[in-house]
């Protein structure tokens, strides 16, 4: 198996004792929100960072067009402002000067509506009525002129969120492309028609690269199907003439001796090949999924495990109640062994190993509890990456595995988009909560 999982601390940089996610589920943007879930938004850097909501593309594109607009609208209505406040300078009542003759002589005044008026009088008089009436045409001109745009901008930002939806339309096919090629579809092509410009040619950079992957993952496929053909068959003719062997009555004490220590490292690496194998069918996220019962799969593995406990002089509990998930039945029941094994393994004589199962939100949660000794915070981001070793934990006994069982956990988890978290508990040992995903 693995090695024993250090009960106190956290990954590099999180304080020791605090719960969190060992190790972090990789993020996989965008990612479809699930029927009956909800999206958190948390918002990031940048100009739209204060918005409650995730700013897409198409809204920036909106917020774009339409800004420009208006400010394109703002600039011309100042300018069409000030050139008509310009005109109606030019069009200027003209001064005038007069004399009016009269039986008695000659005068400078004039009559205007019965009051009687000296030149400057009457052109003061005309210049005031053509300050107010251009006044009144200028504010009649800025207030309708606002309103239509105000109308026209309305328009600006519909038309510019429609004609960013139909621009960004191949860049959706490309996202759910990209969100069938995660769940391990790499037959996927997007196969993008139309104009050859910059999104043509990302998704045609997208589909090469997708070929290259389903040239990689065949190759690796083929070649875990050879491994475990040439790895096997002579681990198991080897197998058969060590116990041929020891069979032999004939054979001398020494002799039988070292059968039984070539017997023990033979087994250990045919667990180490059988590791590695599962290790890689389990890295890829699974595409047939079918409603598994946690609680059968957690029956199945206590039954498994129960000798090696009594042998160990630990105590098995289990609380099991029904929660249905979707995934591969063998896979977590992998899964749920490794994690009872590495308890038991990793225990103290006297202690005890809790199995619980429970529907949670969202899916269903199996949690593996246990006692054992206590181990530096710090170890506990390793305990997931194969071939890891605490801080003087011994390196030459092969009766608590061969250091995969936590990372095929891991994997095991990954595939079926769920999350596993490694929390220690007070005294010693660790509790190991890992949360499946709802059919």
């Amino acid at each position: 198996m693995t090695t024993p999982p250090p009960p106190a601390g956290g990954p590099s940089g999180a304080p020791a004792g605090g719960p969190r996610a060992v190790p972090p589920k990789p993020v996989h943007p965008p990612r479809a929100v699930r029927e009956g879930q909800q999206e958190t938004y948390v918002p990031g850097d940048g100009l739209l960072a204060w918005l409650p909501f995730r700013p897409t593309i198409r809204m920036r594109l909106t917020l774009l067009y339409g800004g420009m607009f208006l400010m394109a609208g703002v600039v011309l209505l100042l300018l069409m402002y000030f050139f008509v406040r310009q005109a109606l300078d030019y069009v200027a009542p003209p001064q005038i000067n007069f004399t009016v003759v009269t039986p008695g002589g000659v005068s400078s005044n004039f009559m205007v509506n019965g009051t009687q008026m000296s030149s400057d009088q009457l052109n003061a008089l005309l210049a005031s009525r053509h300050e107010a009436a251009s006044s009144a045409a200028l504010n009649t001109l800025l207030r309708k002129s606002l309103t239509v745009l105000v109308c026209l901008a309305v328009i600006a930002f519909a038309a510019g969120y429609a004609m960013a939806g139909r621009v960004l339309r191949p860049l959706g096919r490309i996202t759910r492309t990209a969100r069938d090629v995660a769940s391990s579809d790499l037959h996927r092509r997007i196969e993008l028609d139309g104009p050859d410009d910059e999104l043509k040619e990302l998704a045609d950079t997208f589909d090469d690269m997708l070929d290259r992957l389903d040239r990689s993952f065949d190759s690796q496929r083929r070649f875990v199907a050879n491994a475990s053909h040439e790895l096997r068959t002579p681990l198991a003719i080897n197998r058969t003439l060590l116990e041929v062997q020891l069979s032999d009555p004939a054979a001398s004490p020494d002799l039988q001796q070292l059968g039984r220590t070539l017997l023990a490292t033979n087994e250990r690496s045919e667990q180490l090949v059988e590791g590695l194998l599962l290790l890689a069918r389990s890295e890829n996220e699974l595409t047939d999924r079918r409603p598994v019962e946690l609680s059968e799969v957690a029956t199945r593995a206590l039954e498994q495990t129960r000798s090696e406990a009594d042998k160990r002089e630990v105590e098995l509990r289990s609380k099991l109640d029904p929660a249905v998930v979707a995934g591969n039945g063998v896979l977590l029941e992998r899964l749920a062994l490794n994690l009872l094994q590495n308890a038991v393994r990793y225990n103290t004589p006297g202690g005890w190993v809790e199995l619980a199962t429970a529907t949670v939100p969202g899916g269903g949660e199996l949690v593996v509890s246990n006692t054992g000794p206590v181990v530096p915070g710090y170890e506990l981001e390793h305990i997931f990456e194969p071939f890891r070793r605490i801080k003087g934990a011994d390196r030459t006994r092969s009766d608590k595995g061969v250091g995969l069982g936590l990372s095929i956990v891991r994997s095991v988890v990954r595939a079926h988009g769920g999350t596993i978290e490694a929390t220690p508990r007070a005294g010693g040992g660790l509790t190991m909560r890992v949360r499946i995903p709802s059919p």
